[in-house]
C-alpha cells in the first residue's frame, strides 16, 4: 500500500471554474486604461499611447516596428509602453486592444459630425426630431391595435399591476406607465431592482399583470423575473423589440422593429416608439375603465386646481 499519496498541484485560478454560472473573465478596458495612465508614462511610452489613440484600429493592424515609426520611438519603447499599462507584451497588448474595438469603436470615431453649411441649427438637431417622428410612424405601421386592447383589457380587469424594467430608459419608462396608469384608478406599482423583481414577481398570482419594459428585450434579469410572473398566474405583457427573447416569454407582447442610427451622442430613438406605446396603452385602459377612470383623473384634477392659484386649466392627462 502506497502510504506517501502523490502531491497534487495547486489549484491553476486561471483554470478553475467560477462558483457562479454563466461568468465570463473580464475584458480589461484598454483604451480606457491607456488614457487614465497616459500622464503617468515616460515621454516614449506617451508618445506610443498618443499614437495609438489617434487611430486605434490602425495600431491593432501595425506591427511592432510600423506603431514605432508612427509614434517616433524605438521598437523597445513599444513593448515598454504594453507593459507600463499592464499587458504581458506586444501580442497581449493587441489582443486586447482588438476586444475593445468590438464595443468601442463608434464612440472612438466619432468625434467630429458631418458640417451642415444650408442651415443655422445644430447638426444634431433634424436627425433627432426626425428619429422622433420616424418612430411614432413605425409604431403606427407596425402595431396592432388589437393587441394594444387586449393588454388594456387585463390591465383594466387586474386586481392589482407591477412594471418592471432595468437600466436607463427602461427605469425611466416603468415609472412613466406607473404614472399614466394610476391616474385611471389602476392599483400599479414600479420595480427597477432585479432582485426585488424576482421576490415581487413570487407574490404574483392570476388576476395580476405585470408590464415588462425593455429596449433590447435581451435583460436576463427581466425575462426571468416576467417568467417567473407567469408560472405563477399573473398575465404579462411586454413593451419591447420585436422578436426579442422577452417578447416569446409574456402572453402580450406589444413589439416595434426601430433602426438606430450611428450618432453615439444622440438618444436612443426607440424611446419614442416606447413612450407612444405606453400612451396607447394607457388611453386603451382609461377608454376600457369608462366612468371609474373619468372619476379618477376629475379627483386628481380637482385636487390639483384646488392646490395652485390661477384660473389657467392645466393638461388633463398630467
Amino acid at each position: 500500500m502506497d502510504v506517501n499519496p502523490p502531491k497534487t498541484s495547486p489549484p491553476n485560478p486561471a483554470k478553475t471554474a467560477h462558483p457562479l454560472p454563466g461568468f465570463q473573465k473580464r475584458i480589461p478596458d484598454i483604451v480606457g486604461r491607456i488614457k487614465d495612465n497616459l500622464a503617468t508614462l515616460s515621454p516614449a511610452e506617451r508618445k506610443v499611447g498618443a499614437a495609438v489613440l489617434i487611430n486605434v484600429r490602425q495600431a491593432v493592424e501595425d506591427s511592432n516596428a510600423a506603431l514605432a515609426a508612427r509614434a517616433g520611438v524605438s521598437e523597445p519603447s513599444v513593448t515598454r509602453f504594453c507593459r507600463a499599462i499592464g499587458c504581458d507584451g506586444v501580442r497581449d497588448f493587441k489582443l486586447k486592444l482588438a476586444q475593445s474595438l468590438v464595443v468601442g469603436e463608434l464612440y472612438l470615431n466619432a468625434d467630429r459630425a458631418p458640417d451642415r453649411p444650408d442651415s443655422d441649427a445644430p447638426v444634431f438637431w433634424g436627425p433627432i426630431l426626425a428619429d422622433g417622428r420616424d418612430a411614432v410612424r413605425e409604431v403606427e405601421r407596425q402595431l396592432s391595435p388589437a393587441a394594444v386592447l387586449a393588454a388594456a383589457d387585463a390591465i383594466a380587469q387586474a386586481a392589482q399591476v407591477v412594471t418592471f424594467g432595468l437600466g436607463g430608459s427602461a427605469t425611466a419608462l416603468a415609472q412613466e406607465t406607473q404614472h399614466r396608469l394610476f391616474r385611471y384608478g389602476v392599483r400599479v406599482a414600479c420595480c427597477t431592482d432585479p432582485y426585488l423583481m424576482r421576490m415581487t414577481a413570487a407574490t404574483l398570482r392570476r388576476g395580476d399583470v405585470v408590464i415588462a419594459i425593455s429596449a433590447s428585450g435581451k435583460t436576463a434579469e427581466l425575462i426571468e423575473a416576467a417568467g417567473l410572473a407567469r408560472s405563477y398566474g399573473a398575465t404579462t405583457i411586454a413593451v419591447t423589440a420585436t422578436a426579442s427573447l422577452l417578447a416569446e416569454t409574456v402572453e402580450h407582447p406589444l413589439c416595434v422593429a426601430i433602426a438606430e442610427t450611428a450618432d453615439t451622442l444622440t438618444p436612443t430613438a426607440s424611446r419614442f416608439a416606447y413612450l407612444a406605446i405606453i400612451d396607447l396603452l394607457s388611453a386603451a385602459t382609461g377608454y376600457a375603465l369608462g366612468p371609474s377612470a373619468r372619476e379618477s383623473l376629475r379627483r386628481i384634477k380637482y385636487t390639483a386646481l384646488n392646490h395652485r392659484t390661477g384660473n389657467v386649466l392645466e393638461p388633463l392627462g398630467d
